[in-house]
């Protein structure tokens, strides 16, 4: 096909409307009428005729035909049946209209009301609670009674402590993220829960025991040392074990022993010996035990726990005793040097007790011991110096006025700090006391806490000093 066909251009030189496209699309044929006009009809009953597509736009409302009724001269309404009575074929009797307005409904007065049905017992209606005193049956004993309900407090609810099984470990931090599990604190401010004349009684006792060991010899306040440090690790692994722990008990027991009483024979140089195989053997018990609801974990850590808490720190009691094995020269050297540091401790704690139950205001550690105030501690802290310097006046090792103000200066940081560590385990483990053996104090850690963080320091501010020389 030539150019002039695709053009449609016909041999004679005129217009052809047909134009071949090939065999794609074949021969597509024209209309030959003038399409100029409005391609849109609406029909013979049209207003107008709409604008050419070309023109610019009128900004005017469209105007549209008027309804069939109107050109149909038709008048019937085609709502009206709706607005109309209707009459059944059954009763002869007229509907009533139905309002399609919108308007509230109104109901026939011939029609009856709606049947109201009883509730049924124990239904559960959604959006109300069901246990709400006001919707709970009464019985007879609620008619019977008189005395009315007391109001409970909306603000805060009642703290509850869980009681864990044997077994099962305490975790800590339920006590810091919620109520449940708390610890309840059965100590009340004032100290009103010591019984002084038998705690005094038994006081008197303990400090005549001791002053005549340490007149005796050295190797007799050991065998105080050695039961006071036994007595306190047993009371500590068997609350462990009734809150949850499985610490090696015989193992603790003796290992805690096994401390001081090497360190009195070898020195410190036997004291990581003694730990590292107190470790080894815990870690082998574990793990021949049954499984990991042991816990071999938590069990460990605890026993690591008691044999450096009472283990270790009761050790340097030992040590000091060891300056009275070091030849004549140094035959009371040890025991003034233990015996200043118990009168100092018993000075602060007997002195804070009683200041703090007179004047105590501020609390030191409200959540460890709401016995514990601030005004305790500046008591017990006068207390602890005037009787070291009492002690000291009496002593052929520690007389220096500025070695007494050292020595007593390290028991009023370390004394409290021992009895709040030994007062916060308590707490964590929701007891009151570790013991009960000495009446008055409770164990015999409860007694000696304080003594525990004073004996190292001491030990370390002797050999810095050297007040023998």
């Amino acid at each position: 096909m030539s150019d002039d066909n695709r053009r449609g251009r016909d041999d004679t030189g005129g217009q052809d409307p047909t134009i071949d496209f090939g065999d794609e699309f074949g021969l597509v044929r024209f209309a030959e009428q003038d399409d100029s006009g409005p391609a849109l009809s609406f029909g013979g009953n049209e207003t107008e005729q709409l604008p050419h597509w070309t023109e610019p736009p009128t900004g005017e409302i469209p105007r549209f035909m008027k309804a069939d009724r109107e050109a149909s001269n038709d008048e019937t309404d085609v709502w009206s049946a709706y607005n109309e009575p209707e009459q059944t074929a059954s009763t002869g009797a007229k509907r009533p209209a139905v309002d399609l307005t919108g308007g509230s409904r109104k109901f026939d007065p011939g029609t009856p009301p709606p049947v109201s049905r009883p509730r049924r017992e124990g239904r559960i209606v959604i959006g109300t609670d069901p246990t709400d005193e006001r919707r709970r049956p009464v019985t007879s004993r609620d008619a019977s009674s008189t005395q009315p309900r007391p109001r409970q407090s909306a603000s805060r609810p009642e703290q509850v402590t869980r009681a864990y099984r044997p077994g099962q470990v305490r975790d800590p931090r339920a006590d810091r993220t919620s109520g449940t599990g708390s610890l309840s604190r059965p100590e009340s401010r004032g100290g009103g829960g010591r019984d002084l004349p038998t705690a005094t009684a038994v006081g008197a006792l303990l400090g005549a025991a001791f002053i005549g060991a340490l007149i005796w010899r050295p190797a007799a306040v050991m065998v105080i040392v050695l039961l006071a440090i036994g007595l306190a690790a047993f009371e500590f692994f068997t609350q462990a074990t009734a809150a949850g722990y499985r610490p090696p008990l015989v193992l603790g027991v003796v290992a805690c022993v096994s401390a001081p009483l090497s360190a009195y024979w070898i020195g410190d140089a036997a004291l990581p010996l003694v730990f590292a195989f107190a470790f080894i053997a815990s870690a082998v018990i574990f793990v021949g035990g049954d499984g990991i609801d042991s816990p071999p974990l938590p069990s460990t850590a605890v026993t690591m726990l008691a044999l450096v808490w009472i283990g270790l720190l009761g050790s340097y009691a030992a040590l000091i005793l060891r300056f009275s094995t070091s030849g004549e020269a140094f035959a009371n050297v040890g025991t003034d040097t233990l015996f200043i540091i118990v009168a100092g401790v018993i000075a602060n704690d007997i002195a804070a007790y009683f200041v703090g139950t007179a004047v105590g205001r501020t609390p030191l550690r409200d959540w460890i011991s709401p016995q514990k105030s601030i005004e305790g501690l500046i008591g017990g802290a006068i207390g602890t110096f005037a009787i070291v310097i009492l002690v000291g006046l009496q002593s052929s090792t520690w007389n220096s006025f500025t070695d007494w103000i050292a020595i007593a200066l390290v028991i009023c940081i370390m004394a409290p700090l021992g009895d709040l560590t030994e007062s916060m385990f308590k707490r964590n483990m929701n007891i009151k006391d570790f013991g009960t053996v000495l009446s008055g104090h409770g164990g015999a850690l409860d007694r000696f806490d304080s003594l525990l963080f004073t004996l190292p320091a001491v030990y370390y501010l002797a050999l810095v000093l050297q007040p023998w020389n």
